[in-house]
Order: structure tokens, then C-alpha cells, then sequence
């Protein structure tokens, strides 16, 4: 059903949402927020609610003015936001409590504005989920193998620089050296802040399936070889200069290069991928054959 902005029932609608859902989450937030300051791996948690917001800015001359209908469809998203988080705590995964926030999100938009505008900010609620952090399971399963491979990586790379390099597990040996990547080291952040900002611009790009399947699978080699760079460049360090160099580099200069490191290599994927599969405009045999009017010439007043 359509409804007046300025009335009574859809303000005080929308401030009964927007209470509970600042009562309910308010623990969640705070915990999220804490997790931003205290894990490096989640210090891109800032950015993502502006760039979420970019996303309603950038589109906001698609804004669907004349279609805003409340749909009761909004109530299933809040009723299923309930239900996982009942179930969560239930079996004591706090980490799924945060992920159903862009569910609440989505039924609000549903209740108060329709599925047409739903759709429209659909990006930016989608985006939120980078928000949080991973469920502990989630994490090792994505920080493991990262953290072999780039081992294994930055192991090659220094044997091909002439370093007497060898590894054994995470530990990676240069003569009487010692280098270990710890997990914090597994590449973690970067992979989440490359994989979002793919996933940003598979949103706004008009490109194939196939062509936005590879950009977002293009996340896990661009984060490995972002970070057996770091890895090797700091293991370089610790051989030629000193281990206080080496660590100030890890802990200070690298963890905030990294990123635009990776996103560079991301950006240079993205000319790849466009000098490759160029775009091209396609048009039906009719269209070739029919003659095409020359424009008038303009007329000449004496």
C-alpha cells in the first residue's frame, strides 16, 4: 500500500524500527567496534559504512520516487533476522549475531519504503556484511591456507634471489635465520579488503557473469602475492639490515602500504582484463545493411 511521508503512522512506524533496532544491536556494534581498534585484520570496518553510503549517493538519480509501496514481505526478513540470532546464541556463535543486521536492514527498507526501493539500496545493505568480523571457524579456514601458501611463495622468491631459503611449516629458514609467519601475517585483511573492493566494483560494472566471477576469484592471487611481497621484503630486512628494521617495517610501514599495494594490483587486473575481453558494441545484420542519413548541412544565409 502507498502512504504519506508526514503522516503520524509511518513516522512513528519507521522511529519503532529504528529504536528497536539501535536497542537490539547496540551490544553487537560495540563489540564490532572493538574488534575494528583491537584486530588488524578488521580495521577496514570504518570505511565500509561510508563507501555503503557512497553507493546510495552514486545511485540517487535512480531513486525510485513514484514506486515507494510498503510491502508485508519486510516482515519475513525482520522474523528470519530473529530467528538466526535466537539460534546463534542458542549454540553460542556470537560472530553470526552481527550478520543479520543487513537482514533487519533489508525488512526495514521492505516495511517502510517497498521492494522497488529495497532493490535500489540492495548494494549498499549487501555491503554491510563486511562489517563484521568472520566466525572463528570461517577465519582459520580462510587464514590457513593463505598463511601456507605464502609461505610456501615467499619461500620460491627468495630462492630465486639467491637466498639460501628453506620452509618448514610456517617457518621459513635463511641460514641460521629464523623467519615465522605468524598467522596475523596470513594475509587475512588483505583478502577481505580486496575481496570488497571487487565486490564494489562487480556492483557497478557492466560486465559479463563469467567476467565478474573472475574479478571477485581474483581476490586470492592478488592477496598472495601482495603478501609474500611483504613477507619476503621483511625477511630481506632481517637478513641485510637488522631484525628492529625488519619489524618496524611489518608493524609500522607495511601494514599501511599493503592495502593500496594490493588495490594496485587489482587495478592492473582490471586493464588486463579490459585489453583481453575489450567491449564492444553489438549490432543485428539489419542495422549493418541500412544506410545511415548524413547529417544536414547547415544552411547559409546571405
Amino acid at each position: 500500500m502507498s502512504y504519506d511521508w508526514s503522516s503520524w503512522q509511518f513516522v512513528a512506524g519507521a522511529a519503532a524500527l529504528l529504536v528497536a533496532l539501535v536497542w537490539s544491536y547496540w551490544p553487537t556494534l560495540a563489540e564490532t567496534v572493538h574488534a575494528w581498534d583491537t584486530i588488524p585484520d578488521y580495521s577496514h570496518g570504518y570505511l565500509v559504512l561510508p563507501i555503503a553510503a557512497w553507493f546510495l549517493w552514486a545511485r540517487r538519480g535512480e531513486f525510485p520516487r513514484d514506486q515507494l509501496r510498503s510491502s508485508q514481505w519486510g516482515w519475513a526478513f525482520l522474523i528470519a533476522a530473529l530467528a538466526i540470532r535466537w539460534a546463534a546464541a542458542y549454540i553460542y556463535i556470537e560472530a553470526v549475531d552481527g550478520w543479520t543486521l543487513p537482514l533487519w536492514i533489508a525488512g526495514t527498507v521492505l516495511l517502510l519504503f517497498g521492494p522497488v526501493v529495497a532493490r535500489w539500496a540492495a548494494p549498499a545493505i549487501i555491503f554491510l556484511w563486511f562489517m563484521f568480523p568472520l566466525p572463528y571457524s570461517a577465519e582459520m579456514f580462510l587464514s590457513q591456507p593463505l598463511q601456507g601458501a605464502a609461505t610456501k611463495i615467499s619461500t620460491a622468491v627468495l630462492q630465486m634471489l639467491g637466498q639460501p631459503a628453506l620452509s618448514e611449516g610456517n617457518v621459513i629458514l635463511i641460514g641460521e635465520r629464523q623467519f615465522e609467519v605468524a598467522q596475523a601475517c596470513s594475509g587475512l585483511r588483505i583478502f577481505v579488503g580486496i575481496f570488497a573492493l571487487a565486490f564494489a566494483y562487480v556492483l557497478f560494472t557492466r560486465r559479463a557473469w563469467w567476467e565478474k566471477a573472475m574479478l571477485l576469484a581474483s581476490a586470492v592471487p592478488i592477496t598472495l602475492v601482495a603478501n609474500s611481497t611483504r613477507i619476503v621484503a621483511t625477511a630481506l630486512l632481517q637478513q641485510y639490515v637488522s631484525g628492529e628494521a625488519a619489524d618496524k617495517f611489518t608493524h609500522d610501514f607495511a601494514g599501511w602500504v599493503m592495502i593500496p599495494f594490493a588495490a594496485a594490483l587489482f587495478w592492473l587486473f582490471l586493464v588486463y582484463i579490459s585489453r583481453l575481453f575489450p567491449e564492444v558494441e553489438t549490432v543485428s545484420i539489419r542495422q549493418a545493411k541500412s544506410p545511415v542519413a548524413a547529417p544536414a548541412e547547415p544552411a547559409v544565409h546571405a
